[in-house]
This record gives structure tokens, C-alpha cells and sequence, in this order.
């Protein structure tokens, strides 16, 4: 986790193609896991990332999306059809982001 964290992922893959895993199974899930790593890796630069003060977890996100929404669309005695959800959300993006 470290190695990944400080953005070596090419390191993590060199330790992940020298695992030996036994069963049908293990093996696939080992392939996918390499596939997803190379393909994904300049997204991985998680080193890079913290050192620019960036957030590399999803939980900034989330919760900011928790609260655009939230603060909308739950409050109390509330109801929304999903269409109308969609679109005052919409709307409160772009307000809140400044557009």
C-alpha cells in the first residue's frame, strides 16, 4: 500500500507478475488486477498528487455530493420524481460552483 501510495506503480505491478497464484480463479482475478493497473496507471501518480496538495481518495467527492444533494433535495417533507431530482441538482451545481 505504500508503494502505491507514494505513486510507484510500477513497482506494485513488477510484485504483482511475480505472484504464483494457484487455482483457475486466483489467476484470473490476478490478470484483471495487472489489466486494470497498466491501464489505469497515469491515474495512479498518487506521489505526484499529494505532493500538489491533491486529494487522491474519493471521499472529498462524495461528501460534497452529499451535501449538494443532501442540503436540496432531503430536507424535510420533500418528495422528488427522479427527473426533478436530476434537474434541481443540476441547478444547484452550477449555482454553487459559480457557472
Amino acid at each position: 500500500m505504500a508503494q502505491l501510495d507514494e505513486g510507484h506503480v510500477e513497482s506494485v505491478l513488477r510484485s504483482m507478475r511475480r505472484l504464483e497464484p494457484r487455482g483457475k480463479k486466483a489467476k484470473e482475478e490476478l490478470r484483471k488486477t495487472i489489466n486494470y493497473f497498466e491501464r489505469n496507471r497515469e491515474r495512479m501518480r498518487y506521489g505526484e498528487f499529494h505532493r500538489q496538495g491533491l486529494f487522491v481518495g474519493s471521499g472529498v467527492v462524495e461528501a460534497g455530493c452529499r451535501t449538494v444533494v443532501g442540503q436540496r433535495l432531503k430536507q424535510s417533507g420533500m418528495h422528488w420524481s427522479l427527473r426533478g431530482a436530476n434537474a434541481i441538482t443540476a441547478l444547484r451545481c452550477i449555482q454553487l460552483s459559480g457557472r
